[in-house]
């Protein structure tokens, strides 16, 4: 019996070294970060309207994460939290920026950092000091000044991207400037085209591209041939969700995987390229400033609740699928729960580089989970701060093992408390049932918010009840004119 428990751990231990030996020779990492993509829009999370073979194909030949969360309930936290390996809260980019401004409301929210500082030292930077090349292509929103871009950041190639979808109404803002889209193109296959000319020109050294489409974010806009098919498919179908347009952007964010993959494979690099998908946030049901508007429906995430700019599921529960051959099994899926600043330490580790020295790093890397699925994180909870308004109210959430609290921040005391196991759509608020652990996980909320020096809501002087709902501009200081904003161009047709 002893020799037969000695041989089993032998044969472990042989087993956890293996995978080491398979990606010691740094392999090449694409990240790609949609917008907006909700955890129930593409096949392999169950959606069972939009077509996505390319995404559904990735999660066949890798693993598919169900508990994986991004950091923030919208883009900019999110993409602080990746660059930087920290929750955003340390940083204070709690919203996107520049943020929404509600200024009758009953609390005055912290205003956002309005860039990333430069003395972060981001994961580009961290993998050029294990020997990669660095490129970023796409949305950035991290700082709108030139000297805040990707390329200032550690990226050795840039191609930021600005404008809707449509085209000619986008372009190359910062970075390489010389590529620009072709008059007809769509923002979406300009994104592929710069990655796929990208990876094709990468030569024997180790890369990191991050991709970071604009797809699915509003104003929806796409192809008309691909919004004329989802429009037949819905009317055969007698559904109203997802919109047709929405449906067609999805896909054309499905074909840019596609793209990415096969470019992949023309190099001969498969083997030796580890992709990782996901999304900044989860899906948006429809624009903040147009809730009066049935047509504006977008998307659901059910069987989640809520959407972008809420901290229930719905707004920060998305997809996670990582593709690498010699150590990701196919087909696997882990129920692992993970975070967006997970990244940042995973691929220093696949990279055999170094974390830094003078920088606190929030993530866990998902190498062991890479390995086995089955793996637990050595962390207790993953937290949310989300002090504004949106679409909701001001909050922190705090999850820990199956249970979630959420704790609002525009009103003293006031909680929600839902057992996700048995309740992953937080229908039920068991708040007043579990006083012991409300008590609890307030506490430990509590404590993290004082360790991460997050800032918080203040009372507002000029608190108006009926003006309350008054969205203003950061941008201008005036009021937002939703009338005015043009909310569905669909297809090229329109302009």
């Amino acid at each position: 019996m002893k020799n037969t428990l000695l041989i089993r751990k032998l044969l472990a231990g042989i087993l956890a070294i293996l995978p080491l030996a398979a990606f010691a020779e740094k392999p090449n990492i694409i990240y790609i970060m949609a917008d907006d993509l909700g955890w129930a829009d593409i096949g392999c999370y169950g959606n069972d309207f939009i077509e996505t073979p390319h995404l559904d194909q990735l999660a066949a030949d890798g693993m598919r994460f169900t508990d994986f969360y991004a950091a923030g309930a919208v883009c900019s936290p999110t993409r602080c939290a990746v660059q930087s390996g920290q929750n955003q809260a340390r940083i204070g980019i709690t919203a996107h920026i520049p943020g929404h401004w509600r200024p009758f409301e009953r609390v005055q929210t912290p205003l956002t950092t309005m860039a990333l500082p430069l003395d972060t030292v981001t994961i580009a930077e961290s993998l050029k000091e294990a020997g990669y090349t660095t490129g970023y292509i796409g949305k950035w929103h991290l700082g709108n000044a030139p000297e805040f871009q990707p390329e200032h950041q550690g990226y050795d190639w840039t191609a930021v991207v600005g404008g809707p979808f449509l085209p000619g109404k986008f372009r190359v803002q910062h970075g390489d400037k010389s590529v620009q889209p072709a008059p007809d193109q769509f923002r979406t296959d300009f994104e592929a085209q710069l990655a796929e000319d990208y990876v094709k020109k990468q030569g024997d050294d180790p890369f990191f591209l991050m991709v970071s489409p604009y797809a699915v974010h509003i104003p929806l806009a796409s192809r008309s041939d691909l919004v004329e098919k989802y429009e037949k498919k819905a009317a055969a179908e007698n559904r109203d969700l997802p919109h047709p347009v929405y449906a067609a952007m999805t896909e054309e964010l499905d074909d840019l995987v596609g793209r990415i993959v096969a470019a992949v494979e023309s190099t001969g690099k498969t083997e030796e390229t580890m992709i990782v998908f996901s999304s900044d946030n989860g899906g948006l049901y429809r624009r903040y400033d147009y809730r009066e508007h049935a047509d504006d429906d977008v998307t659901s995430n059910a069987p989640l609740r809520g959407e972008k700019g809420q901290l229930y599921e719905g707004g920060i529960r998305v997809p996670l699928i990582v593709k690498y051959p010699p150590l990701v099994k196919a087909g696997t899926e882990s129920e692992t729960v993970s975070i967006s600043y997970d990244f940042y330490p995973t691929f220093v580790e696949m990279a055999g580089g170094s974390l830094p020295e003078n920088q606190t790093i929030d993530g866990l890397s998902l190498v062991p989970v890479l390995k086995d699925p089955a793996t637990a994180l050595k962390r207790n909870a993953v937290h949310f701060h989300y002090p504004h308004y949106h679409h909701h109210r001001p909050a922190s959430a705090i999850r820990e093992g199956e249970w979630k609290l959420i704790e609002y921040l525009d009103r003293t005391g006031e909680v929600e408390l839902f057992h996700l196991a048995s309740d992953p759509g937080e229908a039920k608020d068991l708040s007043e049932e579990k006083k012991g652990r409300v008590a609890d996980l307030k506490g430990k909320l509590k404590r993290w918010q004082t360790r991460v020096t997050a800032r918080m809501p203040i009372p507002n002087p000029h608190f108006n009840e009926e003006r309350a709902g008054e969205w203003w501009s950061l941008r201008n200081g005036q009021p937002v004119d939703s009338d005015g904003r043009k909310r569905f161009p669909p297809t090229e047709k329109d302009l």
